[in-house]
């Protein structure tokens, strides 16, 4: 068998994130043309790659319809101006989509299929709620395949407070808390900006520009975390404050072969090392990212204690919490969402898996001590995922320090 060819995330960017919406600033920006304004700023960011190049465009949506349909990595490709000799298809496993993105041409590169392959995902849950217009197949209940809370993700998390006491609201109202204060803390020193494509807005008042994510509380404080109504259930533990919200939002990434990017010229941010997916009951989906990261750790050879940095996406506070504790990891240990997650930041769907790639990305250039990453996150109906990053400024002499 041939050798595998190295994969590279040469560069990612996002567009910022919005809350969904008639409030929310892309009430009137269609879905398509947010990930066509990310991959637009990617091929501007990154001028020594050939359009024609490009192998095929995945890009994600968890609700395929409207402006989100119509085989969105190809019509995407169009409207951003690749030559229509650029392929391109849509993805879909819900929170997941980009990350599965991500890895499918990622195992196309490695195969040898592609040299240089854009990836990423967009959800405009203002306009397509998740699950809008779907129809679950009836023996799904009837035949008690999945009980009614598997298609309610904060009935979920719910269910794993339930399954392990020690998870308290509290708890995961401090996880919250942190967030917040972590994504003001990445804002302040400038680590969240460049990865942002600034996009035209339009609203009643006039046209605007949306630099920043609109999502972030900064003023957010433990007591008036624990005055918030809890939707899924009375006197539960799951609040609006301790799980990601609605939100808007598009990402797209840059992946290539080690020889096309050196070919090129390009920067290499990252290695792709291995991935994995992994299914769980769909009661508690938010524990998937438990098998997915094992079964990633051994098709790497690696083991937890390899791991340097961690993005794990903030779906809910008590999800993370879940991963952390699993592994041994402390609640507040710095190697974990440095610059805070989706419990602030937002996390629309499908763009969310490149989000967190590039904060992987930016941390790793600061960390040349750290030589592994994870990205890694939970799938509504049962499924977690996990893609173990390299750090190619990994530095032997800042590690032993």
């Amino acid at each position: 068998m041939a050798e595998r060819t190295e994969v590279v995330f040469v560069d990612g960017v996002r567009t910022p994130f919005g809350r969904a919406g008639e409030k929310g600033m892309y009430w009137n920006t269609r879905a398509d043309d947010l990930v066509v304004k990310a991959i637009i700023g990617l091929m501007e960011r990154n001028p020594s790659v050939p359009p024609d190049r490009i192998d095929d465009v995945a890009i994600a949506a968890t609700t395929q319809t409207g402006d989100q349909g119509l085989t969105l990595g190809r019509t995407a490709a169009l409207l951003a101006g690749l030559p229509k000799s650029v392929p391109g298809f849509a993805i879909d496993r819900m929170c997941a989509g980009a990350m599965t993105a991500v890895t499918m041409m990622g195992a196309s590169i490695g195969f040898g299929a592609y040299d240089l392959a854009i990836a990423g995902g967009v959800e405009h849950m203002g306009r397509h709620p998740m699950g809008f217009g779907a129809d679950p197949n009836p023996r799904f209940l009837s035949e008690r395949l999945v009980s009614e809370d598997a298609l309610n993700m904060g009935a979920t998390a719910e269910r794993i407070h339930d399954r392990f006491p020690e998870y308290t609201k509290e708890r995961s109202d401090r996880f919250a808390l942190r967030s917040q204060q972590k994504v003001a803390a990445a804002y302040a020193a400038g680590n969240i900006q460049p990865d942002l494509i600034p996009v035209a807005t339009r609203s009643e008042s006039g046209w605007g520009l949306a630099t920043r994510d609109e999502a972030p509380r900064p003023e957010t404080t433990l007591e008036g975390l624990a005055t918030l109504r809890t939707p899924f259930r009375s006197h539960g533990r799951v609040t609006a404050g301790n799980a990601s919200g609605l939100n808007d939002g598009a990402s797209a990434c840059l992946l290539a072969s080690g020889a096309t990017a050196k070919e090129l010229g390009l920067g290499v941010k990252m290695t792709m090392t291995s991935f994995a997916f992994a299914g769980v009951e769909p009661e508690v989906m938010g524990l998937g990212p438990v098998p997915s990261t094992e079964k990633a750790l051994r098709k790497a050879g690696l083991s937890i204690t390899d791991i340097g940095l961690f993005e794990l996406n903030e779906a809910f506070a008590v999800q993370v919490i879940s991963f952390l504790d699993h592994f041994g990891i402390d609640d507040e240990d710095t190697r974990v969402n440095e610059y805070g997650g989706a419990i602030a930041l937002g996390h629309p769907l499908a763009s969310s898996g490149v989000r967190l790639m590039n904060q992987l990305a930016h941390q790793f250039e600061a960390h040349p001590e750290v030589r592994y990453g994870l990205t890694a996150m939970c799938i509504g109906l049962g499924q977690g995922g996990s893609v173990i990053w390299e750090n190619p400024h990994f530095n032997q002499k800042a590690a032993k320090r």
